[in-house]
């Protein structure tokens, strides 16, 4: 990662113009081109320096859901599991965890419905367990990562 990269990667997580042509707005601000930007974050993603270029939504004011899953995974399966979870395209930040629940996912829906279908596909496909910790109360931390 270059010094470009990091800019852009500082910059760009305090927010993103909503116009009529965002990169080419983000590019001016970071003294770039249109297409320098977009490909910068192309290979970025490609290379998996990113996971995930996209808007933050809150999902239950769009009338969706999202919860916290977690599942109690044997060692000598863990990395088979981990990639039947991670098929599920409602499947964000997958992680490991040293614990007796030892997978932790995040599950987005666009509707309440579809998280417990998902939840039930994923342990008929898995053949495991899922505990479902949706949220009771929202904080918001103003999560940034600086590089």
């Amino acid at each position: 990662m270059d010094e470009s990269d990091r800019n852009i990667i500082n910059q760009l997580q305090g927010g993103f113009p909503v116009s009529e042509r965002p990169f080419a707005q983000a590019a001016q601000d970071l003294g770039m081109t249109e297409t320098e930007l977009i490909s910068r974050i192309t290979a970025m993603l490609d290379n998996g320096l990113l996971s995930r270029f996209g808007p933050m939504y809150h999902a239950e004011r769009m009338g969706g859901a999202l919860t916290l899953c977690a599942m109690q995974v044997p060692q000598d399966r863990f990395e088979q599991v981990a990639e039947q979870v991670n098929a599920f395209p409602e499947v964000a930040h997958n992680y490991a965890r040293d614990h007796q629940l030892n997978m932790w996912f995040v599950l987005a829906t666009e509707t309440s419905a579809h998280l417990d279908k998902a939840i039930e596909e994923i342990e008929q496909r898995t053949g495991l367990g899922v505990y479902n910790m949706p949220k009771t109360e929202e904080f918001f931390i103003g999560l940034r990562f600086d590089v």
